[in-house]
């Protein structure tokens, strides 16, 4: 793909697609943004073109699509997103599995020659969970169903993300600021434990990376497992407390979290999914490495 190109993120107001969306720009993209809220107008995000769609619940609109040469799309549903009353696993199949390749679809016929989805790293990094969980099959069909859709005139590729960490400038994300002020010494009625287990870890600029260097040189219809560091939860939250001053080991206690509640941790409490992404796509997309303790104590520099 070629530079100075007009770009339209998909989730763009989030933590993800808001730090795509200002990467890209800082790339020299024209870069506009899609989301169902509006941008916060604390960050700077606020100064570019939005347009508000519902993927889900809206046909996705050819006229729109049809302006960009290019798609990013970070709106993927997880538990954060279930609607108060529904059945999880049901609006998982129709938010993931039949909406996002419904959309991108959508983008293929609108004419647009690029396009990248942000997926999950589950499917890829721990296949035997497929079966058993009813999200990561959702993310599994929306990464098939939108590689299907890859062709001579449309250039798609998938990259699957670990648990990512990240912070854009002004934009508030209320889990990792509680996190940040627990670590800071100011929410004393979390207890200072931590659960068993782990994960592979990067940051938004790790992740942000790898979108640019799928946007420039990923193959098209492939399916990219992305990840940095391998870190248990112990280490991950104690890098929090340390930015914050607090170089106290954390107890490790098996009994759920109330920032990992068990309904998030889809292996299992104690269980860990580490992995080590492939040297010769991490030099293909040229994305970043030992990012993460850097990236955390900006968020908590934040908080503070």
């Amino acid at each position: 793909m070629r530079a100075n190109v007009k770009i339209l993120v998909v989730g763009g107001t989030g933590l993800i697609g808001g730090h795509l969306a200002l990467r890209l720009q800082e790339l020299g993209h024209a870069v506009e943004l899609a989301a169902r809220k509006p941008p916060a107008a604390t960050t700077a995000l606020a100064k570019m073109p939005f347009y508000q769609v519902d993927y889900i619940g809206q046909e996705p609109d050819r006229d729109l699509l049809a302006r960009f040469d290019a798609i990013v799309f970070a709106a993927g549903n997880d538990v954060r997103h279930v609607p108060a009353g529904a059945d999880a696993d049901v609006h998982w199949q129709r938010a993931n599995a039949e909406a996002v390749p419904r959309f991108m679809a959508g983008v293929k016929r609108a004419g647009v020659r690029h396009a990248v989805l942000i997926g999950s790293f589950y499917p890829q990094a721990a296949p035997h969970l497929v079966k058993k969980n009813a999200y990561i099959a959702s993310r599994l069909a929306a990464d098939e169903g939108t590689r299907a859709l890859a062709s001579d005139d449309f250039h798609v590729v998938v990259l699957n993300a670990p648990f990512v960490v990240g912070h854009v400038p002004g934009l508030v994300v209320a889990g990792y600021h509680a996190i940040a002020l627990w670590a800071l010494g100011r929410m004393p009625q979390v207890e200072r434990y931590v659960i068993p287990g782990g994960l592979n870890v990067i940051s938004t600029d790790t992740l942000s990376d790898a979108v640019a260097g799928a946007l420039a040189r990923g193959k098209s219809g492939k399916a990219y497992l992305i990840g940095d560091e391998n870190l248990s939860f112990q280490s991950l939250f104690e890098l929090f407390f340390k930015a914050g001053g607090d170089d106290k080991p954390l107890e490790v206690r098996d009994q759920e979290h109330p920032f990992l509640p068990d309904a998030v941790v889809f292996a299992g409490r104690g269980a860990t999914i580490y992995y080590e992404p492939s040297p010769d796509e991490v030099s293909e997309l040229r994305y970043r490495r030992n990012d993460v303790a850097r990236t955390v104590k900006l968020i908590v520099d934040a908080a503070r």
